[in-house]
C-alpha cells in the first residue's frame, strides 16, 4: 500500500489523499460501509459497487471467526472470493466486540476468554490468534489487537488497558512478521490509540502508536457514550501527534455531523454501522436533516425520496410508498433506506474532498452541519 496526501486545507487540519492498493484506490475521506459478517445488511455486492460506490467495506474478525468460521474462509479462498467483492476490506480486530460483551469475558496479560453470542461456547483470543485469524479471513487492513475501554472509565483503569493495549501491539507486529499472506495479495496492519477521554493517556498512547511507524494509524475508544465534545478534543489531542504522511482512521464514527467536524480535526477513514441501523427504523439521512419515514406527515407525500439524488433509489421511491413498506414490515423499505443512507454517506465524504481541493471546506462544513442537526 502507498499513501499520498494530496492537500491539507488551509483554514483546518481536513486533508485529502489516496490510499492505493493492489484491489484499487481509495480517496479520503472515505466512509466504509459496515459489513459485520460478509455482508452490508440488506445490499447486494453490485449495488455497493455501482450504485453506492464504495471503496472500501469493513467486516468484522470475530464474528466472521463463528460464522462462517476461518476454514470455509480459507477453503473459499478469503473473503473477496467468498463474498464476491474485489475491492479493498478491512477487519476490525474483534477488540470492540470484547468491549460489548463485558459481561461474558474475562481480560488476562495473554488475551481475552469470551463466550459466543450465538451458542454460548467459550473462545479465546490474543494478539497472536487476531493476526492469524485475520491472515485466514484474508482482508486487505488488518487491526491489531486492542482493548476497548467503557464510558466513564477511571484514570487508573483507562492507563492500565492502554499500557495492555501496546504490549498486545507489540505481539502483533511480532506475529505479523511471522505468518505469509496467505491469498498472493499483502496485508497492512494499522495499530489503535487508545486511553479514554484523558488528553494525558491519548497523548502518550498516539506517541507509542506513531513510533511504531507501521503504514497507517487507527483511534479507537471513542464513540462508546462520551459527548460530541469529548470526541472532539481526544480527536484534535492525537491527530496533532500522529504522522501527517499516513491515514488516520477514527473507528465506529459517527452521526453526519460527527464526520465533518472529525474530518476539520484531520481524520482520514470512518466506519459506523448508524447508517445501515437507522436506516432499518426508518430514519433517512439527506443534506437538509434527517426524516423519520415512518411518521404519518410523509402518508400522501408523493414526491421522490430524496430530491438530491445520491443513488438510483431516490427517484425510483415516493415517500409515501416508502412508508407504506414500513407500515407493513415490507423488508423492501429498510432497503430502500439503507442504499440511500450508505450513498449518501459516501456522498456526504466525497463533496468534503472537493471543497478540501478548492479550498472553501470551512465555510460549506458549517453551512453543512446547521442543516445536518435539522429534523424534516
Amino acid at each position: 500500500m502507498k499513501f499520498d496526501l494530496k492537500c491539507v486545507d488551509r483554514f483546518s487540519k481536513a486533508r485529502a489523499g489516496t490510499i492505493y492498493t493492489d484491489r484499487g484506490n481509495i480517496n479520503t475521506p472515505v466512509f466504509m460501509p459496515v459489513g459485520t459478517s460478509a455482508t452490508v445488511k440488506g445490499v447486494h455486492q453490485r449495488e455497493l459497487e455501482n450504485d453506492i460506490n464504495s471503496d472500501i467495506i469493513l467486516a468484522n474478525t470475530y464474528h466472521l471467526y463463528l460464522k462462517p468460521t476461518t476454514k470455509i474462509l480459507q477453503a473459499s479462498f478469503g473473503i473477496h472470493k467468498f463474498m464476491n467483492w474485489n475491492k479493498p476490506i478491512l477487519t476490525d480486530s474483534g477488540g470492540y466486540q470484547v468491549y460489548s460483551l463485558s459481561a461474558n469475558r474475562k481480560i488476562k496479560e495473554e488475551g481475552v476468554k469470551f463466550k459466543s453470542h450465538i451458542d454460548g461456547s467459550f473462545h479465546f483470543f490474543s494478539p497472536e490468534s487476531a493476526i492469524s485469524i485475520q491472515r485466514k479471513i484474508g482482508a486487505d487492513i488488518i487491526m491489531a489487537f486492542d482493548e476497548c475501554t467503557p464510558y466513564p472509565c477511571d484514570f487508573n483503569y483507562a492507563k492500565l488497558s492502554m499500557k495492555r493495549t501496546h504490549r498486545w501491539l507489540d505481539r502483533c507486529i511480532i506475529q505479523n512478521k511471522k505468518e505469509d499472506f496467505q491469498y498472493n495479495f499483502p496485508q497492512t496492519l494499522f495499530p489503535i490509540v487508545q486511553g479514554s477521554v484523558y488528553k494525558d493517556l491519548r497523548k502518550e498512547s498516539a506517541e507509542y502508536i506513531s513510533n511504531k511507524n507501521l503504514f497507517g494509524n487507527a483511534i479507537g475508544g471513542l464513540s462508546v457514550g462520551e459527548t460530541a465534545e469529548e470526541m472532539y478534543e481526544m480527536t484534535e489531542v492525537v491527530t496533532s501527534i500522529l504522522p501527517n504522511n499516513k491515514p488516520r482512521y477514527l473507528m465506529g464514527v459517527g452521526t453526519p455531523i460527527n464526520l465533518l467536524e472529525n474530518i476539520a480535526l484531520g481524520i482520514d477513514m470512518f466506519d459506523c454501522v448508524m447508517p445501515t441501523r437507522n436506516a432499518r427504523n426508518g430514519m433517512i439521512f439527506t443534506k437538509n436533516g434527517t426524516i423519520n419515514i415512518k411518521n404519518k406527515k410523509w402518508e400522501l407525500d408523493f414526491s421522490i425520496l430524496d430530491s438530491d439524488n445520491y443513488c438510483y433509489v431516490d427517484t425510483y421511491y415516493s415517500k409515501a410508498y416508502v412508508r407504506h413498506l414500513f407500515t407493513v414490515n415490507e423488508m423492501l423499505g429498510k432497503q430502500i433506506c439503507t442504499i440511500h443512507n450508505l450513498a449518501f454517506y459516501i456522498w456526504l465524504v466525497r463533496e468534503s474532498r472537493k471543497h478540501i481541493l478548492a479550498g472553501d471546506f470551512i465555510s460549506w462544513k458549517e453551512k453543512m452541519v446547521k442543516n445536518l442537526g435539522q429534523r424534516l
